[in-house]
């Protein structure tokens, strides 16, 4: 049997540290001489890692240059610009990701863009069933599909047992985001 050398990861669950591990995985392939992509979906280009990574030989992140806020907060219009705009960032991660041939596609938060029908989830499917043999996709959020879950050959799950939110601790500055 021939072994297929790029797979899909998917980091999913309630718990903090799905970006931060799928991240540590891009450092990694970095460090062996790979090109990783990152596109960032439901999140600001106002976070931590996001000046370092732009830093790092081999890993290119696409800027996200529309924030939207909380998907719960949006309204109808909002939330049509949004889908507009996520799914123009889904495609054009993916198009440069092959044609660029990146080792690795990173879409974070693709999750929830899928759950929210920012992203179509069908497009994505069809990206990963036809996805060059070579290509390592890593993708992270919450509640991922049944058919999401079917087509990775990993899955992490990271689980909350404790988080200082739940005390009314909110996001801190380089710990967070």
């Amino acid at each position: 049997m021939e072994q297929k050398t790029g797979l899909v990861h998917i980091y999913c669950g309630d718990g903090k540290g799905k970006t931060t591990a799928a991240l540590g995985m891009a450092v990694r392939a970095a460090g062996r001489g790979k090109r990783i992509l990152i596109a960032r979906f439901l999140k600001t280009d106002d976070s931590g890692e996001v000046p370092v990574l732009g830093g790092i030989p081999g890993i290119r992140l696409i800027p996200c240059k529309r924030s939207f806020g909380f998907f719960s907060r949006m309204t109808e219009t909002e939330k049509k610009e949004a889908g507009e705009y996520y799914n123009r960032l889904f495609h054009k991660a993916w198009r440069e990701g092959v044609e660029e041939k990146f080792d690795m596609i990173l879409l974070d938060e693709i999750m929830a863009a899928c759950r929210y029908g920012l992203v179509p989830e069908a497009e994505l499917l069809k990206c990963l069933r036809e996805k060059p043999d070579r290509l390592e996709v890593v993708m992270t959020g919450r509640d991922p599909s049944e058919a999401l879950l079917n087509a990775a050959d990993y899955v992490s799950e990271v689980c909350k047992r404790k988080h200082p939110y739940d005390r009314g601790v909110t996001a801190r500055e380089g710990i967070e985001y």
